[in-house]
């Protein structure tokens, strides 16, 4: 109980603490989007067709390059999305707070390809699914301390449409991924 505790005041301090946009982009953001591309090129080179298409060397860093900058642009949308939304329950957050949310809420996707180091497609899609629910309640838990929302159905009402929006940018950046997947895959086999 003592642990739990402790972690939930780590993350209150980072959760209200005043820290500027290129520190979160630089400390938080950027080491958290290596996760995911390090793991997909583990996995197609360790499994090869087993877990992912087999692909070369060559189209696994090409994608993950695109994924890391894909994500990191995200960050920034999504950003400016919230700021956006605080019109829904009449408030104007900080462009740093809505930032911090940002960067907060996908914390779970960004260390869920850890586990594809288990080669089995079934477990990561599970593990997928879970760290999309987390990230979900992380919205929900947070709103309502970074930006500041004092009335819960406003708080309720801004979380939904953050959660609408994150959905909608999460299957925006998937679906770059796979249509530069697509593209990288049938360029540069016609280059080697």
């Amino acid at each position: 109980m003592t642990q739990l505790r402790l972690h939930s005041g780590i993350w209150e301090t980072f959760t209200s603490s005043r820290t500027s946009v290129l520190m979160m982009f630089l400390f938080y953001a950027v080491p958290l989007s290596v996760i995911p591309p390090v793991m997909i090129y583990y996995a197609g080179v360790t499994y090869g067709g087993n877990l992912l298409p087999a692909l070369t060397s060559m189209q696994l860093q090409a994608i993950g390059i695109v994924f890391f900058i894909a994500e990191l642009v995200m960050t920034f949308l999504v950003a400016s999305i919230i700021k956006s939304l605080g019109d829904v329950v009449d408030i104007k957050p900080e462009f740093e707070d809505a930032y911090k949310l940002a960067v907060v809420v996908p914390t779970p996707l960004w260390i869920a390809p850890v586990f594809l180091f288990i080669p089995s497609f079934i477990f990561n899609l599970t593990i997928g699914a879970a760290a999309l629910i987390l990230s979900g309640i992380l919205i929900f838990r947070n709103v309502p301390a970074i930006l500041k929302v004092n009335e819960e159905g406003h708080a309720i009402l801004l979380s939904g449409s953050i959660l609408a929006a994150g959905m909608v940018a999460w299957v925006a950046m998937m679906y770059l991924t796979f249509l530069s997947w697509s593209f990288i895959t049938s360029t540069l086999v016609l280059l080697i």
